[in-house]
């Protein structure tokens, strides 16, 4: 809070803020502010600033979005304060970066080993996940708009990744949260460093492999120039992205203005899957010609690991009442599904 304190003052100083509430007032077009940590050259940054043109043109310059990248405003993880606060006006960054605030953030962040595709966990945001998602996003003065979804995620690693047993004693970069207490289940020793952190840890060897992100993306990252041996497809991992606005801004949209942010995430949401699939597919290639070898974990590895992740999704709902909620309603939808017996 006095780090946004210090920002919003900041922010005053430069003008940023003088500038988007004089523009609030306007009535039209409405102008917003929204942040994302993605760079405008990666998949999802594209993605987002392909979300805000598409707003514009879908309520016929009506709203008119910024999409600030690369945290240019403030923080990755005070984004969604900083939205809710109303120094900005939206989130694209996700749920997993405000599971403090709430456990629950974490089943709308990252259902670790749930689920196989993103279709499959898109569908469980249409059948109610989305209505579920904003009883908890209200209650923060945020509003969920959509999200969207990349491929699953792959490990990188030094040593060979070909099954579950050689995770045991793998010391690997990890993110906070659900997943380290996954892989320390399975004996693996997960080691908490910024994305940014891991180039330079897998080269002088403080960790042996990492989960820092799709196919494509590590093999961009530079990490098989490094790590010789990656799993995939993944399987572990899938982070959502989020959009998420302030929610008087939100409630202040009228019912088009509404509609065009929601169809514009509709309409993002199976380019990036697509795109991510091709990318990953052309890394697939690139790196096995390369001499990377690519592991695909056999299905009884795969359920060993979504077993472990089943008893840290139960450990994690009975942390608050919206996580029990939130894990109810995914344990439900998938064996409706057919995704989990």
């Amino acid at each position: 809070m006095k780090k946004l304190t210090k920002t919003l003052t900041a922010l005053a100083a430069t003008g940023f803020l003088t500038f988007t509430t004089s523009q609030a007032f306007a009535a039209d077009p409405t102008p917003l502010q929204f942040q994302t940590h993605h760079n405008a050259s990666s998949l999802q940054g594209k993605a987002l600033l392909r979300f805000a043109d598409l707003v514009k043109e879908y309520s016929d310059g009506t709203v008119q979005i910024e999409m600030h990248t690369s945290s240019s405003v403030v923080n990755s993880n005070e984004a969604f304060e900083a939205s809710s606060m109303g120094i900005i006006d939206g989130d694209a960054t996700g749920a997993g970066y405000i599971t403090g605030k709430n456990p629950a953030f974490q089943f709308y962040g990252d259902i670790m080993g749930g689920y196989s595709t993103p279709e499959q966990l898109l569908g469980w945001y249409k059948d109610g996940g989305l209505d579920l998602a904003n009883e908890l996003y209200h209650k923060f003065n945020m509003h969920l708009v959509g999200v969207f979804i990349a491929t699953p995620e792959s490990l990188s690693s030094t040593t060979p990744l070909a099954g579950i047993n050689d995770l045991k004693g793998w010391k690997f970069r990890s993110p906070p949260g659900m997943e380290s207490e996954i892989f320390q289940k399975l004996g693996a020793g997960p080691v908490v460093m910024p994305f940014g952190e891991v180039f330079t840890a897998m080269s002088t060897g403080t960790v042996s492999g990492a989960d820092a992100s799709t196919l494509a993306v590590n093999k961009k990252l530079g990490l098989y120039d490094i790590a010789k041996y990656a799993t995939y497809p993944g399987f572990h991992s899938m982070p959502i992205e989020h959009i998420a606005i302030n929610l008087e801004k939100w409630n202040a949209l009228n019912d088009t203005q509404q509609k065009a942010m929601q169809d514009a995430i509709a309409t993002i949401a199976p380019e990036v899957i697509a795109e991510s699939n091709k990318l990953d597919q052309e890394a697939a290639k690139e790196l096995a010609e390369a001499g990377v070898t690519l592991e695909d974990w056999s299905n009884e590895d795969r359920q060993a690991f979504r077993k472990a992740a089943q008893d840290v999704w139960a450990d994690w709902a009975t942390r608050s009442p919206e996580a029990k909620a939130a894990y109810d309603a995914h344990i439900a939808y998938m064996k409706k599904n057919g995704i989990l017996d």
